[in-house]
């Protein structure tokens, strides 16, 4: 086991609020070795090739397209990158599927039946089918002769999972089960063999089946006429007396929430990397068209507002995709550590997801809203012309606003990431009390006025200045709840105020340990001088952002004497030096006009 291992084992999930990382401990784009590279290539050129010259015939859900696709995914081998090798699988490292997922992004709608496939629709049975399920079923899966679905969405349940109503019921020999219920919004319904389908038995114990589609009472409704990813199979799913053998039981009766849980985890992190990738893509749609649009005697990249978009959109996707690589070796790290101590494959990946599904929820909110914001401005760049279904703009603007929606809403990803570290910090799984306890004896205490050393030495100060911030708020919250004061759980606005503040925490430090590894001699594509100016500017800009997010929470709990001690504290440590962010975005635009697309 490496050094480096050893150390990054020490970070748990969520402990990066209190504890600091070395830059030369996180993975980076920049790290991937000449046979990641080559696997990227390769889904680069199917993606182009393949899925986007026919990406008309997706989006009109031309009858065998989709399905054909998947079939030749399968025959590179991508269904199956993430899956053991005893069923067929190629057993890749979580960073190199980290890769494939993000080199799919620019895919449009053909994401959703791929990423429906291999990780909500594969999975539950890698993880939790018994030995017998997984030879019969996840071979075929990986060879694309089985395609999946999941159904766990209802009429009445939709970030209320455990409120499904679709029921089942034993038989009274005891060899099947009959369900009856109703499912919405299922991706792939349209073509899927199997459907992993969530069902109270008895009506209160909620549990997971294994429902192939040609079993009798398994019908479709129409197809779902959607605003975006209008490519995907989205249908709903009728059980009507539906037989399904009992030995079809997924997990244990009446633990399917631990299923439908952790198979979001990985679903939430897979899907923040597609967005990232997504992005990259709009970002060089809208670089083009600056560059060939011409207003005023001259292209419109020439002017300062368009350069300001094209730079606002490079610093987003090039924090996020910072975030990503992080959080995608923590994965990689913690499961080859489980893998060692005798887990298999699937129990090491599913107990890693699990561990870090407070950094998979915030990947998933920043990479959707980073998509949002790259296809929005995208359409802005191209005026008229975006608005119009010529070119690609339009639908990438349309094909994005699910990603906010689906597995898990932003909302509940925000509330979860909060919940989750206060649970944890409850169990003693990781120590906030301590820490936050040394920020109030250091509020007490008078300021030191000391210079901050090293060439990132106010960027270090500033992370972790924000994380002093989101112990002041958390701390302060707990300690009103404690008193009786304040139930959080009824406090929706302050739990996102906290969860905005420690989504801003984790991309900042993210962003400024790949900045100072590059800074360090690692092969990079661009002067340092950018990836200073991506760095400050978004510190800037952080900063702002975490002083208000920290201000209307404390304002929403605390008055007079204490609200205002409190508010010092934010004061004091938002300080980061003022930026001169028009220069370094101008910077920023000019590597990407001269390159004519996103080129970090």
């Amino acid at each position: 086991m490496s050094d480096t291992l050893v150390q990054q084992q020490v970070l748990k999930g969520g402990e990066f609020i209190i504890k600091d990382t070395p830059a030369a401990d996180i993975f980076i784009p920049e790290d991937f070795n000449e046979e990641q590279l080559m696997v990227r290539d390769m889904v680069r050129d199917f993606v182009h090739n393949d899925i986007l010259s026919n990406a008309l015939r997706i989006e009109k859900q031309e009858a065998g397209v989709t399905v054909g696709l998947l079939n030749k995914t399968a025959e590179l081998g991508l269904l199956g990158s993430h899956m053991p090798q005893a069923y067929g699988g190629m057993e890749l490292d979580t960073n190199t599927n980290t890769l494939i997922s993000e080199t799919f992004g620019p895919s449009g709608a053909f994401t959703v039946s791929y990423a429906a496939h291999t990780g909500i629709g594969m999975l539950p049975i890698l993880y939790f089918g018994t030995e017998g399920q997984k030879q019969h079923y996840l071979p075929r899966l990986i060879s694309g002769e089985l395609k999946a679905a999941y159904c766990l969405t209802e009429p009445g349940s939709g970030s209320d999972a455990l409120a499904a109503k679709t029921r089942a019921d034993l038989s009274a020999e005891g060899k099947h089960y009959v369900l009856n219920g109703q499912k919405m919004w299922i991706s792939n319904a349209g073509f899927a063999d199997i459907f992993i389908v969530f069902a109270q038995v008895g009506g209160n114990q909620f549990t997971v089946f294994i429902v192939e589609r040609n079993r009798p009472g398994v019908t479709l409704g129409a197809k779902e006429d959607k605003r975006g990813i209008r490519g995907s199979s989205t249908r709903q799913v009728f059980f009507e007396n539906a037989q399904v053998p009992a030995d079809n039981v997924l997990g244990e009766i009446g633990k399917g929430h631990l299923i439908a849980f952790n198979a979001l985890n990985i679903g939430r992190f897979k899907l923040g990397a597609i967005c990232v990738g997504g992005a990259k893509a709009s970002c060089t749609t809208a670089v083009r068209y600056a560059n060939e649009r011409v207003q005023f005697k001259q292209p419109i990249a020439n002017f300062g507002a368009i350069q300001y978009k094209l730079a606002e959109q490079a610093i987003r996707i090039f924090a996020a995709e910072s975030a990503a690589y992080r959080i995608s070796d923590l994965l990689e790290n913690h499961k080859n550590s489980l893998q060692e101590s005798g887990d298999s494959f699937g129990d090491a990946n599913l107990k890693a997801a699990e561990e870090y599904a407070i950094e998979c929820a915030i990947l998933k909110v920043v990479g959707s809203e980073l998509l949002d914001y790259v296809v929005d401005e995208t359409v802005q760049v191209h005026g008229g012309m975006g608005y119009s279904e010529e070119g690609t703009a339009a639908r990438a603007y349309r094909d994005s606003r699910i990603n906010r929606i689906y597995e898990g809403t932003n909302e509940i990803n925000r509330m979860l990431l909060v919940d989750q570290l206060f649970r944890r910090a409850l169990k003693g799984t990781i120590d906030i009390v301590g820490p936050a306890w040394e920020v109030q004896k250091e509020l007490a205490s008078m300021p030191a006025f000391g210079k901050v050393e090293g060439a990132y030495g106010e960027e270090q100060q500033a992370v972790k200045d924000f994380k002093k911030i989101v112990l002041i708020v958390a701390g302060a919250g707990a300690k009103m709840q404690m008193d009786g004061k304040l139930n959080l759980k009824e406090e929706q606005e302050i739990l996102m105020n906290v969860a905005d503040m420690i989504i801003d925490t984790f991309m900042a430090e993210s962003l400024l340990l790949r900045v100072e590894k590059l800074a360090s001699g690692v092969s990079k594509k661009q002067d340092q001088a950018v990836y200073d100016a991506i760095l400050r500017t978004y510190l800037h800009d952080a900063t702002a952002r975490v002083s208000k997010s920290a201000t209307d929470a404390l304002a929403s709990f605390a008055e007079g004497d204490l609200l205002r001690t409190f508010l010092m504290g934010v004061k004091r440590f938002t300080k980061y030096p003022t930026q001169n962010v028009k220069n370094n975005r101008r910077l920023i635009a000019k590597v990407l006009i001269e390159a004519n697309e996103y080129a970090l």
